[in-house]
Formats: structure tokens, C-alpha cells, sequence
């Protein structure tokens, strides 16, 4: 940075020249409070802080190119024992990536439509891997690439804030930053259902169905954090024992999860092998739960449905990286397809809620279309 500063100044005297490296330093400094995403290092602690409130912290590719090389450097450092990850504003940890700019390149055929999948996966990939512990304090909503943020993390905090959706099946996409991996290892079903009907999960909810690993009352966060920081030289055992301490204090909850009346008629439901098979036994159920699943069902891209259930059947025994691989042969065909475009102008452009899928119905979704959804793409294949 600093040498962009000094090109057009080449016969400064060393004494000038070091003044202005040292201004621009406090200029950086500085302007750091507007950055979008903020790295420091506190304690043995190396802190992401997710800085864009307005846009409830969605993740666009700068802030990747941020992220990704800091943890790679604090993996490797002797005096970082440990990584947290959080998200500014209050009302937010992620709410998602920067679908808007995704969906202007992908029109543009700009080159965004490929590198953000790319580089976001590689993300992704680089918590699910990292040698030290990783601590995600999920407050506020968490949904889609702020999920790629945390759930392939050790630690997962969420608090009674905490909302948490995988919704890509209604904007033409699929539950990608591998939910092919960690959705279908949730119990029973619960990931194939939170996957086609991008139904959310609140507070402890998101404790009791696997996707957080501690509950913390939201005022307790900033002690937590002091307390994470505050630790000499910890182990990953450390890390838990305190989390665990703060998760025992939190108010004691008798409710059950949200789901289990349900989980049940989850399990047999979203069992079958294929979508036109989960649509006919929901059908065939006809209880209150079944008909407003299949309302939901029905309002999604038929081409997402189809594409989502056989991720989620193959992610299931493949590691990681071979999820994230095959996710990005999906985001790829989902960036050359219509149901992308069309679900984002409905949902997030226009906001009609209206949109117009095609194919329209899932039998008009061939198998031959899926097929090709998940070819391997050569040279342009991720490589993690």
C-alpha cells in the first residue's frame, strides 16, 4: 500500500518519505471503523468482525479475500491460539452472500460469477480444516454463506437471537457453503427438510437441532469474548470447558424443539429417493404439517428441488471437499440456468414473491438435466 503512496513522490529525503509511510499507516488505521470486514488480533485471539450492518453483514468477495488469507496466516502463527468470528450491528452475524452482485455478473457473464463460488468455497473449506479453534458467535440471523461462516467451525455459539434458514431453494439456487456435507448428517431428516423447505430455526432451536454446538443469552457475548481472549496459551479442551461454563449459565429452557412433534412425519416424508416421491407422500398424508409443507414445496423452483435432494443424498457419505467440488459444479449450472435470475428479481428485486420457474412443475425437471447439473467441469473444476 504504502509503496502506491510514494511512486509520484520519488525525490523525497528518507526523513520526508518515512513521514508519509507513517501517515499513511494512521490513515489506515483510521479508516478501519468503515472497513467491511475488521481483523485484529486481542490477547491470543485472532478477531474477524463482519462489519457491514446495513446490509446485515452479507459476505461479498472482498471481504473473502480478507478472511481467507488472515486465517491461513493465524493457522500458521505460534502466539494465535484461537479464531472467533463474528458480526456487527445487533441484528446480524450473516445474512448471506452478496447475492445482488453475483446476479449482475452472472447477466454480464462477468468473470464475479465464477470467482465468488470459487474463493467463497475455498473459505468455507479453510474453517472446516483449520488447525486452531475456530469460534463462530452466531447472534442475530445467520443464513446461507454466514451458515458457510461458522457451521464447519468447532465452536458454534448461538444465543436467543440466532435465526438460522438455508432459503436458496426459493431464489433458484441450492443450500451451498456446504450444506451438502453438514445437512445430512443433522438427525433423521432434519437437514433434507431445512434444505427443500428453507424453513427457520430460532434461538435454542438451532442448538437442539445440531447446527450450534453452545447456547449463550446475547448480553453475556462481550464477557464471553473478554473471557476467550483473556486465555493463557489454550488448548481446544480450554476453549470448550469455558464455552460449556457459559452454556450452563444461560436460563434454563424446559421447551422442546420446534420440530419434534413433527420429527416423526419429517423422518418418513423427506426419506424418499426422489422429490416427486416426498410430494406424493405428502399428499398421500394430508395432515395440517403435510399440506403447509407442500404449500411451501410448491412456491420453490422445481430445477432447485430436484437439484438439492440429490446433493444432499450424495453429500452424505463424501467428505468436505468433495461437497464443496461438487457445489460448485452446481453453482455454476444454476449461474448458466433461468431459476437464479428469476427467483432474485422476485425475492430480492421486484419482490412480487411471484416467480416464474421454468420448468414449472418437477416431472418436467429430466433426470438428463440434473445429470448434467453435476458433471465435472475440467480445467475449471474447484481444486481445494
Amino acid at each position: 500500500m504504502a509503496a502506491r503512496v510514494l511512486r509520484p513522490l520519488p525525490r523525497l529525503k528518507p526523513f520526508s518519505r518515512l513521514q508519509v509511510i507513517l501517515q499513511h499507516l494512521r490513515m489506515s488505521k483510521h479508516a478501519d471503523s468503515t472497513a467491511e470486514v475488521l481483523l485484529e488480533k486481542r490477547g491470543g485471539a485472532g478477531i474477524i468482525t463482519l462489519n457491514r450492518p446495513k446490509a446485515l453483514n452479507a459476505l461479498n468477495i472482498s471481504m473473502i479475500q480478507q478472511i481467507y488469507p488472515q486465517i491461513k496466516t493465524w493457522e500458521q502463527d505460534p502466539e494465535t491460539f484461537l479464531i472467533i468470528i463474528k458480526g456487527t450491528g445487533g441484528k446480524a452475524f450473516c445474512a448471506g452472500g452478496d447475492i445482488r452482485a453475483i446476479t449482475e455478473a452472472g447477466k454480464a457473464g462477468d468473470r464475479l460469477a465464477q470467482d465468488f463460488f470459487r474463493e467463497e468455497y475455498m473459505l468455507n473449506n479453510a474453517i472446516g480444516t483449520c488447525k486452531k479453534p475456530y469460534v463462530a458467535l452466531i447472534d442475530g440471523i445467520t443464513m446461507g454463506g454466514g451458515v458457510g461462516l461458522s457451521v464447519h467451525g468447532h465452536f458454534r455459539v448461538a444465543t436467543e437471537k440466532t435465526l438460522f434458514a438455508m432459503p436458496e431453494t426459493a431464489i433458484g439456487l441450492f443450500p451451498d457453503v456446504g450444506g451438502g456435507y453438514f445437512l445430512p448428517r443433522l438427525s433423521g431428516k432434519v437437514g433434507y427438510y431445512l434444505a427443500l423447505t428453507g424453513f427457520r430455526l430460532k434461538g435454542r432451536d438451532v442448538l437442539k437441532a445440531g447446527i450450534a454446538t453452545h447456547f449463550v443469552d446475547s448480553e453475556q457475548l462481550p464477557t464471553l469474548e473478554k473471557d476467550l481472549i483473556a486465555l493463557k496459551s489454550p488448548s481446544m479442551e480450554n476453549i470448550a470447558d469455558l464455552l460449556n461454563a457459559y452454556h450452563m449459565k444461560s436460563k434454563v429452557d424446559q421447551e422442546k424443539f420446534v420440530l419434534d412433534e413433527h420429527m416423526e412425519k419429517i423422518n418418513s416424508l423427506f426419506s424418499a429417493n426422489s422429490m416427486e416421491e416426498i410430494v406424493k407422500k405428502l399428499k398421500q398424508d394430508g395432515s395440517p404439517f403435510a399440506t403447509k409443507q407442500l404449500e411451501t414445496i410448491n412456491k420453490m423452483s422445481p430445477t432447485s428441488l430436484k437439484l438439492t435432494l440429490r446433493q444432499l443424498r450424495e453429500g452424505a457419505s463424501m467428505s468436505l471437499q468433495d461437497v464443496l467440488t461438487m457445489e460448485y459444479r452446481l453453482s455454476q449450472a444454476c449461474m448458466r440456468g433461468h431459476d437464479f435470475y428469476e427467483g432474485v428479481r422476485a425475492v430480492l428485486i421486484d419482490k412480487d414473491q411471484s416467480p416464474r420457474w421454468k420448468p414449472a412443475a418437477l416431472e418436467d425437471v429430466s433426470d438428463e438435466f440434473v445429470d448434467d447439473c453435476f458433471k465435472p467441469l475440467g480445467k475449471n473444476d474447484l481444486k481445494l
